[in-house]
């Protein structure tokens, strides 16, 4: 059965499931498209590029038709976690009668994070839903029955970014000055905090903000404009403390609920955007409630055309679970000679390359096809050693980004528990670890010791395992800074005219495509 899946608005996509295997996901940010974009005519061309042969299945995945307009429903709609909210129908395509098929983007999250998960498909297990505007618990029963156990709160995720923008002088009172960007610097500021004890003034404002119901339509930023919050500087300490009280209240919340329907130790299945948040994962990975966590790569709405495809091929076969790989996204495009005046080929030979790195080097990395999902795992990476002097501050001047963004690690499974207090896999940069020496690794340790890292073995990377092999016989410390190849409000880079352009205007020391390393020349 082959099963092509759109999800509309932002952070588009189009997926392809067929005979049980995720032959792609294509995101339409993806090759220097602006963040956060809708399906475009790119993505969906390059999706029946690949697709052999007509789909016996065209799915839909629920939506809404305007920003925050819940009451005026694409497909099946945004909200519903029942199987009754699913329906199918027959259409044309070039000539062909083919199986539509619709379901909430609800569903989509839930049967992402089942259809991913490694559990057997008879195994119960627990789901925890909570983005920008739902926020619940769920039982999965055998085969991926879904039962809702409790609704948490609604908004999190928009209740989680609006203190930031409340806090932000540079965000405007519409929609309460909601960015898809805010969120993600935010987790960042959290880490900054150094408050023993909240104070009135932050518990009158968080107690005023969770207590709203849509918060977008229904808290203008101005509604806040007595607030010592308002406007006071996201860099400033007063929000610094904010941020991180805010963040626990919100898990917190969760956390209690979770404890009273959470009773059987099931694994717990996260998805929905604030998956993103690596604290908040790894508080649920210690909590002690669950034999195991999963979180998908794409726990965002990246991953809701899979998760509507993963949903018919279960209403249309019984089959709930699919095989997948991280790097199902897009093939690199070789859009320009390889040879070039600005760039010079110095060598395929990783111990070569871990020298650069290990010198101060600065390289963009990229190979075979893209990953899916807004986290780059060494297919599309700007790679540096965490030991060079000033590397994160470099780093986030190249990417052009706040100074206060952290710079995550990757290294090889093996050597995990080495630089951190972690042992196990972390393939998909999702939960956040301790790390040993800071003094070690300054170049991705947050101010709080903490890091997301990535960890990497020869099966599933071994390019970059080999990478990572080699840098540890160069520095005597197996770790990378690794952080996404894209233009600032971009996607991933994704062809080498772009690599290009990037490596000169960003002023990095060279490329590796493949695993053949150019190096920029001197001016």
């Amino acid at each position: 059965m082959r099963i092509l899946s759109f999800k509309p608005g932002h952070d588009g996509a189009v997926a392809l499931v067929e005979d049980g295997e995720l032959r792609f996901s294509y995101e339409s940010e993806k090759d220097s498209f602006p963040r956060y974009g809708e399906v475009t005519p790119t993505a969906v061309a390059e999706a029946m590029a690949n697709t052999d042969g007509i789909p016996d299945v065209i799915c839909i995945s629920g939506w809404a038709k305007g920003f925050h307009s819940m009451d005026r429903q694409l497909g099946a709609g945004y909200f519903g976690w029942s199987e009754e909210k699913t329906r199918t129908g027959k259409s044309r395509i070039f000539g062909r009668e083919v199986t539509t098929f619709t379901s909430t983007h609800e569903r989509s999250h839930l049967m992402s994070a089942f259809g991913m998960s490694p559990f057997a498909p008879d195994q119960p297990a627990y789901g925890l839903v909570w983005e920008g505007n739902i926020g619940s618990l769920y039982l999965y029963r055998p085969g991926g029955e879904v039962e809702l156990l409790r609704s948490v709160m609604l908004d999190p995720g928009n209740k989680y970014q609006y203190v930031f923008a409340l806090a932000d002088p540079t965000t405007t009172d519409e929609n309460g000055g909601f960015r898809y960007s805010n969120a993600g610097k935010m987790m960042a500021l959290t880490a900054f905090s150094d408050a023993l004890e909240d104070t009135p003034d932050q518990r009158k404002l968080i107690d005023s903000v969770l207590a709203r119901g849509k918060i977008l339509k229904e808290a203008a930023k101005s509604d806040f404009l007595g607030s010592p919050f308002y406007n006071v500087g996201v860099e400033s300490q007063e929000f610094k403390d904010l941020a991180w009280r805010h963040s626990e209240r919100i898990f917190h919340s969760f956390l209690d609920s979770a404890r009273e329907v959470f009773v059987e130790g099931y694994p717990l299945l996260v998805s929905g955007g604030c998956g993103l948040n690596c604290d908040w994962n790894a508080k649920w990975r210690d909590s002690g409630l669950f034999r195991d966590v999963f979180v998908p790569p794409v726990p965002n709405d990246s991953g809701s055309a899979i998760g509507t495809a993963i949903d018919a091929q279960r209403h249309l076969s019984g089959e709930s679970k699919i095989s997948w790989n991280v790097y199902s996204g897009q093939d690199f495009v070789v859009d320009c000679p390889e040879e070039s005046a600005e760039f010079e080929f110095v060598s395929d030979d990783p111990a070569v390359i871990a020298r650069a790195l290990a010198d101060g080097a600065v390289l963009a990395w990229v190979q075979g096809k893209a990953e899916i999902g807004p986290r780059a795992l060494g297919n599309r990476s700007l790679l540096a050693s965490p030991q060079t002097p000033g590397i994160q501050e470099r780093l986030n001047w190249i990417k052009g980004r706040e100074g206060y963004r952290p710079v995550a690690p990757m290294c090889r499974l093996e050597d995990v528990s080495r630089y951190f207090e972690w042992s196990g896999p972390s393939p998909f940069m999702l939960f956040f670890q301790r790390v040993r020496e800071p003094e070690l690794i300054p170049g991705v340790t947050h101010v709080d010791a903490s890091a997301r890292v990535q960890t990497v073995t020869a099966e599933e990377n071994p390019r970059i395992h080999a990478l990572l092999t080699a840098v540890d016989r160069a520095s005597g410390v197996g770790v990378l800074c690794n952080t996404s190849l894209n233009f600032n409000g971009k996607g991933f880079i994704n062809r080498l005219s772009d690599v290009r352009e990037y490596a000169l205007a960003r002023e990095l020391d060279g490329y590796v495509h493949e695993g053949r390393y150019y190096r920029t020349r001197s001016n």
